[in-house]
């Protein structure tokens, strides 16, 4: 028998997966995560029995698996996912963080923020539907948000008889429809949640798929976290002046890296001010180091005096982002009032904060065809567009493709704090040579 010090060992040897549910009212979702949990034996004993005993109580003969993720009072009343819920789980090969979205269209807003920081979405649709609305909504949000890998869990195949022909129209519609917004790799898989079909152990009533269970593809997807590949990016958080006897010229900048490497000895540039300075030292839990990568928290010492504060822009002068106050970006609209053309906003980018206006929307995607819809003049709750903003500062901005931390940023009711659209600055969606290319070597870790 192994001990615990080497079960935490393997534990931690395996690799994360941090993926997202989404999908139509009454898909599926929650009941798929239920199963994935429950056939995996990631759930306690006294959550299966409270699962069993408001099952009973309801009348069910089975117990209800949603019932493990769906923690609102509300949802539970209703039977639909109202918030996101978030599950840790693993298995012998990795660990999952996964984020239950909803489905319904109210609430795609959350789906924008369980997908933001997803390796893989996992979009549900039922087999006696097909496509729908939403379901195209929730793999344009999956495009934009540039989430490498999307499964296609065809649900409730039970219903239909197992039909193989059933899923082949499905899957043919979703994959050309996917593969015309960028997305990298579609995987389309034939499932049951409530019977178990190829979620976790392979179905025997479909003979004729021979692919992975949901599980088994989520096991094996190839994942890239390294974020050191990308260029340094440090945006400064808080600053370090103790002035104490001990240390009493003592300046230290704290923050996390974004993404890239830090040396010690390496030439940087201060934005958006442009000054220059050589980094002196980079503090870490306590102890000097002499590199430093993302994500690690550091605090960095410059070797010159400058007027640095939170939300400026650490990074090496031979990469430096551009600056600019006209920012070009997709954004997805996620507040109930509308977003219009002149409006005041704040937008918050990395730890920075600016006033900005909105001085134009040039298009409105219209979900249907993929065309864009010229001039709409605003944008109205889980509108998909791009903006044109103006802001009263210099920002510096990576496009959303190079990199998922320092290519968004949100804009910001200023008058109750609200947040009224998630932005990726550049280019919308990725072409088909894009992710031909860049497929197996981004890592996209948000």
């Amino acid at each position: 028998m192994t001990s615990i010090t080497e079960q935490f060992a393997d534990l931690a040897a395996t690799t994360l997966l941090r993926f997202a549910t989404a999908g139509s009212v009454d898909d599926g979702k929650s009941t798929l995560v239920g199963r994935l949990l429950h056939d995996s034996k990631s759930v306690l004993t006294d959550q299966m029995e409270a699962v069993e005993a408001v099952s009973a109580r309801r009348g069910q003969d089975a117990p209800d698996l949603a019932l493990l993720t769906d923690g609102l009072r509300a949802e539970r009343e209703q039977g639909i996912t109202i918030d996101v819920a978030y599950r840790y789980f693993a298995t012998a090969r990795r660990r999952f963080i996964l984020a239950d979205t909803p489905g319904h269209v109210q609430y795609t807003r959350n789906m924008v923020t369980g997908a933001s920081t997803a390796d893989l979405a996992v979009v549900l649709v039922d087999a006696r539907n097909g496509v729908i609305e939403q379901t195209r909504r929730h793999a344009a949000v999956a495009a934009l948000l540039r989430v490498p890998h999307v499964v296609l869990a065809v649900n409730k195949m039970d219903l239909v008889g197992y039909e193989e022909s059933v899923f082949a129209k499905i899957a043919e519609e979703f994959t050309a429809y996917a593969g015309d917004l960028g997305v990298p790799e579609i995987t389309a898989i034939p499932i049951s949640a409530l019977a178990g079909d190829n979620v976790v152990e392979p179905s025997a009533h479909m003979d004729w798929y021979g692919g992975p269970t949901v599980l088994e593809h989520l096991e094996t997807v190839p994942v890239s976290h390294d974020l050191t590949a990308c260029p340094a990016r440090f945006p400064v958080q808080y600053v370090i002046r103790p002035q104490t006897a001990e240390h009493p010229d003592y300046r230290g900048y704290a923050g996390q890296i974004a993404s890239g490497v830090l040396r010690v000895g390496e030439a940087v540039t201060v934005l958006p001010s442009g000054r220059t300075s050589v980094i002196e030292g980079i503090d870490a839990l306590g102890e000097s180091v002499d590199i430093a990568w993302a994500p690690q928290s550091v605090t960095v010492r410059l070797k010159d005096d400058i007027d640095i504060s939170r939300g400026d822009l650490i990074a090496p002068s031979a990469s430096i982002p551009a600056t600019t106050q006209d920012v070009e970006a997709t954004v997805c609209h996620v507040a109930d009032q509308p977003l219009a053309v002149g409006a005041r906003v704040l937008l918050k980018h990395t730890t920075r904060t600016v006033k900005a206006i909105v001085k134009e929307i040039p298009s409105r995607l219209t979900l249907d065809d993929l065309s864009q819809h010229p001039n709409p003049g605003q944008l109205v709750a889980n509108d998909i567009g791009r903006v044109v903003v103006r802001t009263a500062e210099p920002l510096a901005l990576d496009a959303y493709a190079d990199s998922r931390r320092t290519g968004s940023f949100l804009l910001i009711d200023p008058a109750d704090g609200t947040t009224l659209a998630a932005g990726m600055a550049g280019e919308s969606f990725a072409s088909k040579a894009e992710t031909t290319i860049q497929a197996d070597e981004e890592g996209w870790d948000f």
